[in-house]
């Protein structure tokens, strides 16, 4: 009996401690904590399979009719912060991966890995036919080696495909101003990327350009209405600007068009006139020889003096009388 009763109190002890870890553990796993957290992992699964599902050719063609690639609506979804989680998970693991590739050495990690893994199976490869006439790694051996499938390989094929055209399209849309906020958006990240070359590494950059394209849309999602306010005020001002420019610039070249008409057809005048005179030459006309007369007197004529003349009497013509003469008249 007396040794019956340390048993009795250790069992309880036991059983005690045991039913306590039960009840901590299930209220561990079945806690608010442990809910929240369930919750919270079944949301980023189902926005993670959202996410994967909006990799659709868009309806939404380029300005020269092309279609766009899976990858346009794919970016889209993710950086519009449609699925919250999603995106957040995206956005740490491209810092993390960046980070990763800037302080932790892959290529010497990954050769460190492989005779590490090497050097083990080989080594228990060899203990095992030493000891039980067979190797251990013989005995992980699969029945059949692991392949890549034709269809997987098409797969990543096809993606790389569209990824590539969905850089080179993006590029062209932003080279040949499809859109202009986009250009100058890229222009002036372009030319502050440029002169922060000289003071920040190009991981950095990396960083830096990730955390933008991610926080930016967000900021415009949670503000929309007051950007979009400011953005339309921003807009009608400069209409109005530029309907004024606009106004001012017609009058000046109505202006020099009518001085230019003006000028023109002066000119045009001038050398029609010029032509016409050119062309027809006037005939020589032969004026006939006029005859020639004497030149007029400048002189007064001089008053001849008047000359005395006496009676002379009358003679007989063929010894007629005069008186016969008259008689015969």
């Amino acid at each position: 009996m007396a040794e019956t009763a340390p048993d009795i109190n250790g069992g309880s002890v036991f059983e005690a401690t045991k039913a306590n870890a039960a009840a901590a553990f299930d209220s561990v796993t079945n806690g608010p904590v442990a809910q929240n957290v369930k919750e919270h992992t079944a949301k980023a699964s189902s926005e993670l399979s959202n996410l994967a599902a909006s990799r659709k050719t868009p309806e939404t063609r380029a300005a020269t009719g092309q279609p766009l690639t899976h990858y346009h609506s794919f970016f889209n979804e993710l950086l519009s912060w449609n699925n919250p989680r999603a995106s957040a998970i995206a956005l740490v693991s491209t810092v993390l991966a960046i980070l990763a590739f800037r302080y932790v050495d892959v290529a010497r990690h990954g050769l460190r890995l492989a005779w590490m893994t090497l050097g083990i199976t080989v080594t228990s490869e060899a203990i095992g036919k030493f000891l039980f006439n067979k190797g251990i790694a013989t005995q992980l051996r699969p029945r059949r080696y692991y392949t890549v499938s034709r269809a997987t390989i098409d797969s990543l094929v096809g993606d790389a495909h569209e990824l590539i055209n969905f850089v080179v399209i993006e590029a062209q849309r932003i080279l040949f101003v499809e859109s202009i906020p986009a250009s100058i958006a890229t222009a002036i990240l372009a030319f502050l990327s440029y002169h922060l070359t000289k003071i920040v590494p190009y991981w950095g950059l990396a960083i830096i350009g990730t955390v933008i394209a991610f926080v930016a849309p967000l900021i415009y999602v949670s503000n929309k209405e007051i950007i979009d306010e400011q953005l339309k005020n921003a807009s009608e001002a400069i209409d109005a600007q530029t309907a004024q420019v606009r106004n001012v610039a017609q009058k000046q070249v109505h202006q020099v068009a009518e001085a230019g008409k003006h000028y023109a057809g002066d000119y045009s005048h001038k050398v029609q006139e010029l032509i016409r005179g050119r062309s027809s030459s006037p005939k020589l006309v032969v004026k006939p020889k006029q005859p020639e007369f004497p030149s007029p007197p400048t002189e007064e004529p001089t008053k001849v003096p008047e000359i005395h003349v006496p009676d002379v009497p009358d003679e007989p013509i063929g010894g007629v009388k005069k008186e016969d003469s008259e008689s015969l008249l």
